[in-house]
């Protein structure tokens, strides 16, 4: 009797890493370009308008963190690589079915960066850095699991 990909029980760590795995195979170079596009924009903008300082610098990293981690993690639900093949078509077809979980990993690497990056360049309280950081998370998450979705309903 042969059993399909979906009857296999995954232990909660199996499961973690393959959504690390899954998200390492996005297009991470890409989302590179992207983040630090948007990074750029958002202190050119700020500049502009006679605004700088570290505040105005952590603003503008963590826009670049923002959408380094939404294109990198989108891409890896959506089986998007950077690096040409896919080295293996089973953790692409994995993340494409549990696109919440892999959204986890970029959302989790985007709070801490986040966190990071405040109570580093600024003088912003650590309670206050850790809020902002678990709703950056939160978007980071809530856009690709939202992608991962849409992708998977469109296959």
């Amino acid at each position: 009797m042969s059993r399909s990909s979906r009857d296999i029980s995954v232990t909660g760590a199996e499961k973690r890493q393959l959504a690390v795995a899954s998200a390492t195979l996005g297009p991470w170079r890409p989302a590179a370009v992207v983040g630090a596009l948007g990074g750029g924009v958002s202190l050119a903008l700020h500049l502009l308008d006679g605004h700088f300082g570290l505040g105005v610098l952590t603003g503008a990293l963590s826009v670049a963190a923002l959408l380094f981690f939404c294109v990198g993690g989108a891409g890896a639900v959506l089986g998007y690589s950077s690096r040409g093949s896919s080295p293996d078509h089973r953790i692409r077809r994995w993340a494409r079915s549990h696109p919440w979980q892999v959204a986890s990993v970029p959302a989790a690497a985007m709070f801490l960066t986040d966190v990071v990056l405040r109570q580093l360049l600024t003088g912003q309280g650590f309670f206050s850095a850790i809020w902002t950081g678990l709703w950056h998370g939160a978007v980071v998450a809530a856009v690709v699991g939202v992608v991962g979705v849409v992708g998977a309903s469109r296959k």
